[in-house]
């Protein structure tokens, strides 16, 4: 790999750490195109790029999710009780979703990525809010919801954010505590998803240099550098901007690059 796409893929994560801290979404949804769209360029073969690039997103969030969660734990903020009975299911389904992903061929992967952020860009653009209307279920109902939530995020290569999140709220948890929360639930999901993307990957033979099954280092390295730099800078940001126009311009750009993974082959 050149110097140049070094580069590059800092200027990625910054851009990802900066729309994650100032959109309060994991960096996920924007860094899988980016990445479909740098390897492309690269020239990595089409029939692994897109599992390539979930798997690497993956990676790239554990590092920015602990620097997160740590900083939610500063401020008590974390329901670790929560965590805990979510963790489990959440591992569990991590690997399953990189399972899962493995079966898929890329233009599969491609479009289901795309309908997931369409999903969630046409949420933020209606400005759709979950109301409280449920206390959390048992330890049982959590490990399922867990697993459920650790699936579908390593499929697409996301934190969970945009899954827990609402779910938290739905089952009577304060905003605070469920963003905060969702975080510390973003580490083993990124986690187990990142670690199942390299060993299904294993049996797939591929002649990129710096890949490890479906993760790719010298992207990895570039991204979390400048993530974990930014991030905090797009928090303090969000405080500063209108929060309704923030949700329709992100929207915006989720149902844009969806239509890129969609469309583009």
């Amino acid at each position: 790999m050149n110097v140049e796409f070094l580069l590059i893929y800092l200027l990625v994560g910054a851009v990802a750490g900066l729309l994650a801290g100032l959109f309060g979404v994991g960096g996920g949804l924007v860094i899988v195109p980016l990445l479909v769209f740098l390897f492309t360029a690269q020239g990595f073969d089409p029939a692994v790029l897109v599992h390539l690039a979930i798997g690497t997103s993956l990676a790239t969030i554990v590092v920015t999710s602990i620097s997160s969660v740590y900083a939610h734990h500063r401020h008590a903020a974390v329901r670790w009780e929560i965590v805990r009975k979510l963790t489990p299911g959440i591992i569990l389904g991590a690997l399953l979703g990189a399972l899962i992903a493995d079966l898929m061929s890329a233009n599969i992967l491609r479009r289901f990525f795309a309908f997931f952020e369409w999903f969630v860009g046409v949420q933020l653009l209606m400005n759709v809010k979950n109301k409280a209307s449920r206390g959390l279920p048992g330890g049982l109902g959590l490990f399922f919801v867990g697993k459920l939530i650790g699936m579908f995020s390593s499929i697409v290569g996301i934190g969970g954010g945009t899954l827990s999140v609402p779910f938290l709220v739905w089952c009577n948890v304060k905003m605070r505590q469920a963003v905060a929360t969702s975080s510390a639930c973003g580490l083993p999901i990124a986690l187990a998803g990142a670690i199942g993307f390299i060993i299904v990957g294993q049996n797939v033979e591929t002649t990129i240099k710096g890949s490890f099954g479906y993760f790719y280092f010298p992207a990895f390295l570039g991204i979390s550098i400048t993530s974990v730099l930014l991030a905090p800078l797009g928090a303090q940001l969000a405080h500063r901007l209108p929060a309704s126009l923030l949700k329709r311009l992100f929207g915006l750009l989720l149902i844009g690059l969806g239509s890129y993974m969609f469309l583009n082959e």
